[in-house]
């Protein structure tokens, strides 16, 4: 697995470590309990050469660095992605290694990824995770370049197999980027069902120091304006008493970073510091309190590639209000838990809050859970070990066809 910009095992929240991390470690951890051998690359923050981890049973980490890398931005990586590709390839002559397959996570992994199937001839499988197409058209935050969308087609054409975790995804790629439908197939992300259970609402606020009266909205994740963080602040002054209204915000960089100062600055011309809590950075199993304290998880995103959070808060029992993102919006209509909103914006985000927190037959946690345990980590690696059998399977008959050419020649 190849996860060059984004180390799996960093602290969620931050700048570059999302769903997207929690998908390579779980679906990796599930892969060697059935006997599969992963190593998952990733590059250094703070040295050079490399440093090998055991993560898992038949998983390891390997962080390599280059000169100078590990001082890059995510798209300053573009440039370099050969010396990354070339300390990955003595590492792996070092060992003496071979794979069977390969699967990058992201456009720039999917560039090595490239790389490495011509080199190494077994196959690529990609998950994009996020299009730059698709960001750019939501005309939130800084626009995504031009060499990352020739870089994305470039992975369209060249790999053996993508997997998108959701139809919109899939649709995505065959009518912006003329990807072969048949090269496409549907994995959805997976929820890791041992560590999100629902608990007694009571006994997570009084765990976690909350008002047991108040009306309790959740946010999870990165700032990103993607993410929609801003809005939902915004939205608060729109609700309903709004002084019994409390919002919980897990994630961020920390209150040194220039995205929680803008949100400070805003929760105070808002007038509404007095109902924002910032929990920081939490690890996956801390979560579950979280999601179980709420009355609801708010995902006012404008994109996203699947909406991992808001599966967690359903194997949690809690409703969610989200745009129609992902696979989000499915799950919420398939669960009756929660609402999908048009846009993020302060009324909309308000009126399905709204909609929620006054509904009066919501389903009972169980009944929530219940609607996606299909999503179990197990049933998605079963899925994916689907994939990568019929990718190399596609490759051997290839070869075999390439073979009989030859000798017919």
């Amino acid at each position: 697995m190849l996860s060059i910009h984004s180390d799996p095992i960093g602290v969620l929240g931050t700048k570059d470590t999302g769903g997207m991390s929690v998908y390579i470690r779980e679906l990796a951890r599930e892969l060697g309990k059935c006997g599969h051998v992963i190593d998952i690359y990733t590059r250094s923050q703070d040295t050079e050469g490399y440093c090998l981890t055991d993560l898992y049973e038949n998983v390891r980490l390997i962080h390599l660095g280059i000169p100078n890398g590990h001082s890059l931005s995510k798209l300053a990586m573009y440039p370099f992605l050969p010396k990354y590709f070339r300390a990955i390839e003595n590492f792996r002559l070092a060992e003496n290694l071979t794979y069977d397959i390969i699967h990058s996570h992201y456009w720039l992994s999917g560039q090595l990824g490239n790389m490495a199937q011509k080199l190494w001839e077994c196959p690529h499988v990609t998950t994009f995770h996020t299009l730059g197409k698709i960001k750019n058209q939501t005309g939130v935050g800084q626009p995504e370049p031009d060499f990352r969308i020739a870089a994305e087609k470039e992975i369209v054409e060249n790999c053996q197999r993508i997997l998108a975790p959701t139809a919109r995804e899939r649709r995505n790629l065959i009518q912006f980027y003329n990807a072969p439908s048949d090269k496409i197939n549907i994995v959805p992300c997976g929820v890791n069902l041992k560590i999100f259970n629902p608990m007694p609402k009571a006994d997570a606020r009084q765990r976690l120091g909350l008002n047991p009266s108040d009306t309790i909205l959740l946010y999870i994740g990165r700032f990103d304006p993607l993410k929609g963080l801003g809005p939902l602040l915004d939205t608060i002054p729109y609700l309903a008493d709004r002084h019994r209204i409390g919002l919980v915000i897990v994630g961020g960089d920390g209150d040194e970073s220039a995205e929680y100062q803008i949100m400070m600055q805003k929760i105070k011309k808002l007038g509404i510091d007095q109902q924002v809590i910032f929990a920081g950075q939490k690890d996956q199993h801390d979560l579950p309190p979280y999601y179980s304290a709420a009355d609801v998880l708010v995902m006012p995103s404008s994109y996203e590639s699947f909406g991992l959070v808001g599966l967690e808060a359903m194997a949690c029992g809690r409703p969610v209000v989200s745009t129609a993102v992902g696979a989000v919006d499915s799950l919420i209509r398939r669960s009756n838990a929660g609402c999908v909103v048009d846009a993020p914006t302060p009324h909309s985000l308000a009126a399905g809050i709204q909609s929620v927190v006054d509904n009066p037959v919501l389903p009972p946690a169980e009944k929530i859970r219940e609607s996606i345990l299909e999503y179990s980590w197990p049933n998605v690696a079963a899925a994916v070990t689907a994939e990568y059998e019929s990718a190399i399977c596609m490759q051997y008959y290839e070869e075999e066809e390439r073979i009989r050419a030859q000798v017919s020649c």
